[in-house]
């Protein structure tokens, strides 16, 4: 509280709270006096004159009643009375009466106070028993106006009062404070670094001391600002010097920013620019060795050939992450949202790690929890690239034990989902110096390790930032010598309200499980349990009657020649087919006899590939609980449909087909297939890219629009010239894989099993496997016109459709060498582009070794490096094209070669 307002408080507050206190109690007393007054004149005027009121009233004379009832209503602020006789009747009634009089009860004077009106009861001697009363109403309501005045002549009094003490007031607190406010000022202008004008000394001495001192403080702080003023000056001075010398290096900074974002711009276009013109050449390496892997080697040729695939197989993926560093850099990546499984991509990431699993013998394990929502919406190319390279890494640290990975929910909200997905291994373990560098780029946690795992220590990095990219998280937990758990969060679209449905019902079956490793036996437990069968171990499968399948698993210790012998004699002691679950590749697997049926499997086993063989081996047929759609028909029933524009194809297609007991629809354009697939159902669509309408992405685009089960067929991409990124467009289109023309019979076979579940006879396998090894054998090193072993090769081992294909690819060559020259001559790229990619096409599935070379040659240069770098390779394609033409000449007659294929395939038959 300021000074000036606690003096003019003391000052005026006081006085007036006394004076106003002091009327105020005068006032009450004024009031209290004017009512005992009041009290006594009514008392002694009817004291008075009660007694001659009550003779009037025994003697019944009105004219006395009346005269004595004047006299008291003269008496003050009375307004009516009133007289009851002891009948309580009225005898006399002056002024206005109010509410009827009561008698009272005792028979005294009595005064009822009722607001402003009082009532004066008082008894009357009487000749009889019974009391009369004499009631008077009196008005107090002047009373209350004398109060009102004196108040106000209170209030008045105490105002004029209050007028002179705030005068008072006043000239005493400016006497007083006036000194003070000067003496502020004059701070205030000092703290603003103003020199004030000198105080006046006051008469008070103790406010004169104070002006003094205020006074002595604006001297001391003139001479103090004087020598900042020279301070300042002189650190102005050296300042300007420093601003200068800074300016200079800013420039010369700036200039090296500049530089440097140039410098980092070169960097990623020249990496991007590398990564295509290595990889450029890198597929040609790879086209080419190919075709040379389709001529006759010797075995030591195809040895050294499988290393140069090898090596450019590791160099492409080098390159590869390189371009994939340099996007994220450059943030030119673009994520896709599509449907994905995440079951199906962790199955499918294990089977691409299992060699190298399989060879370290390591457990490979994925468990997706299951509460994870069956439908989700993500980028499932980039989510598969991060986990192989997390599953990778393990792998590849471990030399004995597991990896597992887990997928679990972490968060679920309405239309969004929060996934942690963990790739756990057993390895050497990391430092936590090592954790902390471990997701740099070019950076590996030893620098042994690039020598003796290889890698570029990119892997890591590219991972990282594709999670942040995609809303996650990664971290990784690890303890040395006993393992690492690399984690990360992924945050998808999904109802985590849509449970996922069990993809069997075994309606009770007993299933005997023997399985070494708690893990996978613990997750194939609950995923039996989960489809309602029954589990028991396997020494109490002995004992157990009615056991309807075994599922066993063999490590590499089970693999000896020992160990063989008791799990032949133990399948012997079974009763039920039996599932092996080998860890251990196709070349490895134990040739170990199946008494009662079944079949072996390779670990990791998908789960769907463990549904299909359960259903092929149980003794019913258990209850399948697909995805929402229509349920998919059993293998015996397939459908598949063939899409392509070269007839040639279509009719190889057909042939190699005959015999896997499916049944074969052949479209020839993208508009046909779309017409078939609305009238039927089909399980798998082969299908080819360039073909002319509608193109093969067109056509996968319009099929998965149907909706429906066409939202889950597989769709496979066949063409004879995909580059890594072309690939990878291609599955982000909606395509499942990608085959490379010529479709070879055991990739065929491979196919079906792994995507239709089909069981392939073993005559086809053992043909696929003969014509593998037969096109290894050696031969002459230069490239014949035509080569009949090569095209019965590809042709499932059927010469006369070998020269049937040969004889349609001769009759359509002069059509393609008119399109090619036509696209020349306009210098049309695009039309030059789809005849020799037709012409590449159709020779890939002939025994033309020159000619499929030259068409492969021209297709890969025309794709990389223009038209202008295949004009000089034309004429030695036009001349390969005639010496095809010449051999189709020197061949029998039409009629011959019909009678001859007849022949052929009867023989066949």
């Amino acid at each position: 509280m300021f000074l000036k307002t606690r003096l003019m408080l003391s000052i005026l507050g006081l006085p007036l709270m006394l004076l106003t206190l002091l009327a105020g109690v005068a006032v009450v007393l004024e009031d209290r006096q004017d009512r005992a007054a009041l009290r006594e004149t009514l008392s002694q005027g009817t004291r008075l004159l009660a007694p001659s009121l009550g003779e009037a009233l025994a003697a019944g004379d009105e004219r006395a009643l009346s005269r004595l009832g004047e006299r008291l209503m003269a008496l003050p602020h009375v307004e009516s009375l009133s007289v009851q006789d002891g009948h309580g009747e009225l005898r006399l009634t002056l002024g206005q009466l109010g509410k009827p009089p009561t008698p009272p009860r005792d028979a005294a004077p009595q005064l009822l106070e009722q607001g402003l009106v009082w009532r004066w009861q008082t008894p009357l001697p009487s000749p009889g028993t019974a009391t009369a009363w004499l009631t008077l109403d009196v008005d107090t309501t002047p009373l209350l106006l004398s109060r009102y005045r004196l108040m106000a002549s209170a209030g008045l009094v105490l105002m004029l009062a209050g007028l002179l003490l705030l005068l008072v007031g006043f000239a005493v607190t400016r006497r007083v404070t006036q000194p003070l406010e000067d003496a502020g000022r004059a701070l205030e202008r000092l703290a603003f670094g103003m020199v004030p004008a000198r105080l006046a000394p006051p008469a008070s001495p103790e406010l004169g001391s104070l002006t003094r001192r205020v006074n002595d403080l604006a001297d001391h702080l003139a001479a103090s600002r004087d020598d900042l003023q020279a301070q300042i000056e002189q650190a102005t001075n050296e300042l300007q010097e420093s601003m200068e010398t800074i300016e200079v290096q800013n420039i010369e900074l700036d200039m090296a920013h500049r530089r440097a974002v140039e410098a980092n711009r070169v960097k990623s276009e020249f990496l991007a620019n590398m990564s295509h013109e290595i990889r450029t050449p890198l597929n040609g390496i790879v086209g080419f060795c190919r075709l040379l892997g389709r001529s006759r080697l010797e075995p030591r040729q195809r040895e050294w050939l499988d290393h140069v695939q090898r090596a450019c197989d590791n160099l492409l993926m080098l390159v590869n992450d390189v371009l994939d560093f340099s996007k994220l850099e450059a943030g030119r990546v673009e994520l896709e949202t599509l449907p994905l499984d995440m079951v199906a991509l962790v199955d499918e990431v294990l089977g691409l790690q299992a060699p190298l699993a399989q060879h370290k013998h390591l457990r490979l394990l994925g468990l997706v929890f299951d509460d994870v929502p069956a439908d989700l919406k993500g980028d499932p190319l980039r989510i598969r690239q991060v986990i192989t390279n997390l599953v990778n890494n393990a792998v590849k640290f471990t030399d004995r034990g597991e990896v597992i990975v887990r997928v679990m929910l972490e968060e679920a909200e309405t239309d969004r989902v929060l996934l942690r997905i963990g790739v756990s291994d057993t390895g050497m373990g990391l430092s936590e110096e090592a954790c902390r560098r471990l997701f740099q780029a070019f950076h590996q946690t030893d620098i042994s390790h690039s020598r003796e795992f290889g890698g570029t220590g990119l892997g890591l990095a590219i991972s990282r930032q594709l999670v942040e990219q995609m809303g996650g998280e990664v971290s990784v937990e690890s303890v040395p010598g006993e393992g690492s758990t690399f984690s990360f969060t992924l945050p998808l679209e999904g109802n985590a309200e849509a449970e996922r449905l069990p993809e069997l019902r075994l309606q009770g079956d007993t299933v005997a499980l023997d399985e070494s490793h708690l893990p996978t036996r613990r997750a194939l437990e609950h995923l039996m349990r989960r489809w309602d069968a029954r589990v028991v171990t396997a020494t109490q499968a002995a004992a157990e009657p009615g056991v309807a399948l075994a599922v066993v698993a063999l490590d590499a210790e089970d693999l000896e020649a020992a160990s063989l012998d008791v799990w032949r004699r133990r399948l012997e002691q079974l009763a039920c087919p039996a599932l092996l679950l080998v860890n251990a590749g196709l070349p490895d697997l134990p040739a170990l006899p199946l008494p009662h049926g079944g079949e072996i499997l390779t670990k990791p086993v998908a789960r769907a590939t463990l549904v299909q063989a359960m259903r092929r081996h149980l003794a019913h047929t258990p209850q399948a609980l697909p995805a929402p759609g229509s349920p998919r028909a059993p293998a015996s029933m397939a459908r598949l449909l063939v899409v392509d524009d070269t007839e040639s194809n279509r009719l190889l297609m057909r042939e190699l087909l005959s015999d896997v007991g499916v049944a074969v629809t052949l479209a020839a354009s993208g508009s046909q297939a779309l017409t078939l697939a609305r009238q039927q159902r089909f399980d798998l669509v082969l299908m080819d890219i360039r073909m002319a309408g509608m193109d093969g992405l067109e056509t996968t685009r319009a099929l998965r629009r149907l909706g429906g089960e066409w939202r889950r067929v597989p769709i496979i991409a066949v063409t004879a010239h995909v580059q890594s990124e072309q690939r990878r467009t291609l599955l982000e289109s909606g395509l499942d894989d990608v085959l490379i023309k010529p479709l070879e019979p055991q990739r065929l076979v491979r196919l079906l099993e792994e995507t239709l579940g089909l069981t392939m006879p073993s005559r086809l396998t053992a043909e696929a496997t003969t014509m593998q090894d037969d096109g290894r054998q050696n031969a002459g090193q230069e490239l014949a016109v035509v080569d009949l072993e090569i095209g019965t090769r590809l042709a499932g081992g059927r010469e006369a459709l070998a020269r049937e294909l040969l004889e349609r690819l001769a009759d359509s060559l002069p059509e393609s060498e008119r399109a090619i020259r036509d696209a020349v001559e306009r210098h049309d790229g695009e039309a030059l582009l789809d005849a020799l990619h037709a012409l590449n096409g159709a020779c890939r599935y002939c025994g033309t070794p020159r000619l499929g070379l030259l068409a492969e040659t021209l297709e890969t240069r025309l794709r990389s490096r223009g038209r202008e770098s295949v004009v000089a390779l034309l004429p030695e394609l036009y001349a390969a094209m005639a010496e095809l033409r010449r051999w189709q000449a020197d061949q029998p007659s039409s009629t011959t070669k019909a009678m001859a294929s007849a022949s052929s395939s009867e023989s066949e038959r």
